[in-house]
């Protein structure tokens, strides 16, 4: 893997930069659409493609671990072919997951056991199998195995659990260099930078991670529940230590507005299942505020769903259409939903890498927060 800064602006640390992997392209800032079981869930591949046209997708361990477990994973060939995607893959270590199970699971040294959601049978997950899992699912990007901390966290065990953290990630590295890869393309590895909202943690793991000189990083236990400006407190120590020649990925965040004011702190990629698990709730998101589509107020509202056309449902169908559906309970208004938000979202990385490249990128992302932070 290879990131290349393409440009940088003057009035932030946003950036601007490519990311290649052997499965292509990725221009940054991006977004990663969450396809958790091996899909994105409610649409098509080919919408996926066509419509909102991700460079990379999300897949989870955690989850194609336990359906439909690696046999069958290694016996597709992976998951690039299990699921008829040619484009690029990160899969996360299921840390963040195992982390959710917390009246499931028990952590010590070795790593966690945890019971299925599925059938409450017993598993565990250590450094070690985790990255012989992420071999075999065959992810174009693969994470180490990490201890995600709740918020609020006691400092004492946010300290704790960040050694342990690193401790985990020593062992990662160790076992990848003994793991030979399973099919004929290379796996670029990030290591994970904990430490909950404590700056001097958070400076501290940053340090440790930057020191594995792994060809990119990550930043992990934020948008678990903390006020933004803690997220981005923390983010701004963070991507101030971790190398600038490498890409930085914030897990698991956020909103439209989140990933802005992280873009003009640095970080590079993003994930978060808000765009797909809001759409199917009736939630929109446009450049000018959030819809509940639900709403009463839009039930002869013929107008499109979002006039600046970011995808085919934005034209195609109207408000009142989209509204009608949701009251029926069609299926389709979820996919139709989820294809506008998913566009929505790549729309906006896409706008902010114009701006970072062409310049004046602050001028835009403030004015976007501001129109954004409506309820319509």
């Amino acid at each position: 893997m290879t990131f290349d800064l393409k440009g940088k602006d003057t009035q932030s640390n946003a950036r601007a930069g490519v990311l290649t992997t052997d499965h292509g392209i990725i221009e940054t800032p991006i977004f990663m659409p969450v396809g958790t079981v091996g899909t994105v869930k409610g649409v098509h591949q080919r919408e996926l493609k066509e419509e909102v046209n991700p460079d990379i997708i999300l897949g989870n361990t955690y989850h194609l671990y336990l359906r439909p477990q690696i046999d069958v994973l290694e016996k597709a060939g992976g998951l690039h072919k299990f699921m008829n995607w040619d484009r690029n893959i990160l899969t996360d270590s299921g840390g963040y997951q195992v982390y959710s199970l917390s009246a499931n699971r028990k952590i010590k040294e070795e790593g966690v056991k945890f019971k299925s959601h599925i059938d409450g049978s017993y598993h565990f997950f250590t450094p070690e199998n985790v990255m012989e899992i992420q071999r075999s699912i065959g992810a174009d990007i693969i994470m180490a195995f990490d201890e995600c901390t709740p918020y609020p966290c006691d400092y004492n065990y946010a300290k704790r659990s960040m050694h342990m953290t690193h401790r985990w990630l020593d062992r990662c590295i160790s076992h990848l260099d003994k793991t030979p890869l399973k099919y004929d393309y290379s796996q670029a590895f990030f290591p994970i930078v904990q430490g909950s909202t404590y700056k001097d943690l958070r400076k501290q793991s940053a340090e440790y991670i930057a020191n594995a000189g792994a060809v990119g990083n990550a930043i992990g236990g934020l948008s678990v529940g903390e006020p933004a400006e803690e997220m981005y407190a923390m983010t701004e120590v963070v991507t101030a230590i971790l190398p600038e020649d490498k890409p930085r990925y914030l897990m698991g965040v956020g909103t439209p507005i989140n990933i802005l004011e992280n873009i003009a702190l640095g970080v590079d990629m993003f994930d978060c299942v808000m765009p797909t698990r809001n759409a199917r709730n009736g939630m929109l998101f446009t450049a000018h505020g959030t819809i509940n589509i639900k709403n009463l107020k839009w039930r002869e509202d013929f107008s499109p769903i979002d006039e600046m056309g970011m995808t085919f449902v934005d034209t195609e169908y109207s408000k009142a259409y989209l509204r009608h559906l949701f009251s029926v309970n069609e299926l389709l208004a979820k996919q139709i939903a989820t294809i506008h938000n998913l566009g929505f979202y790549m729309w906006l990385v896409r706008e902010a890498r114009k701006h970072i490249l062409a310049g004046g990128f602050r001028t835009w992302k403030d004015k976007m927060v501001k129109q954004m932070d409506k309820r319509l």
